[in-house]
């Protein structure tokens, strides 16, 4: 087995590689216009609307029936695949 041994690098040189690093990362301020094209794409309705839409429980009902309904139908259909392509003991 082979192990790999953790070197350390002096001090000094750990300074200069942090200086050095320093100078190179410095944050960048997108562009205003970006900004807000992206604002613009990236439309959150107001927490009261939000707050209606989960009142309306026939909705609610119904996206939590479809998603239930969907997940059944998944594991219909892979409990099916499996059976008739699964593995079969020959004896």
């Amino acid at each position: 087995m082979s192990t790999s041994k953790l070197t350390s690098m002096p001090e000094d040189d750990l300074n200069d590689l942090e200086a050095h690093l320093a100078g190179t990362l410095r944050p960048v301020a997108p562009r205003r216009d970006f900004v807000q094209r992206l604002r613009e794409r990236v439309h959150l309705p107001p927490r009261a609307e939000i707050a209606t839409r989960l009142r309306d429980w026939q909705t609610l009902v119904l996206v939590v029936g479809g998603v239930i309904s969907g997940t059944l139908v998944i594991i219909t259909v892979a409990r099916a695949m499996f059976h008739l392509f699964g593995k079969r003991n020959v004896g």
